[in-house]
């Protein structure tokens, strides 16, 4: 099954206390559908690993993904990851920081 790059979720990371190898403050994570985490207060998101895990929905600040940026971030489906496969204007990209 491939994913639809419109159908897919993004969430910027705002707190990554006792999370500072798995998660980036103020980077952008993809963002999986899990219904049972979402009901107890918990967000799927693939880190910096480049797994899927569990976090606290408070870390991340969803956000809607204008269709050009979702076009460019699209991932082949055999990936997991976004940071394994960058496309070339991403590769040198730097996360937005979050200030305060």
């Amino acid at each position: 099954m491939t994913k639809n790059t419109s159908k897919r979720q993004y969430a910027v990371c705002v707190d990554n206390t006792e999370y500072e190898v798995s998660l980036e403050r103020g980077k952008l994570y993809e963002v999986l559908p899990d219904p049972d985490g979402a009901e107890h207060g918990l967000l799927r998101v693939v880190d910096e690993s480049g797994e899927d895990y569990l976090y606290n929905v408070e870390r991340f600040f969803p956000i809607t993904v204008p269709p050009k940026l979702a076009k460019v971030l699209q991932v082949p489906p055999a990936n997991k990851s976004l940071h394994r496969t960058r496309p070339r204007a991403l590769a040198n990209a730097r996360p937005l920081r979050a200030r305060g």
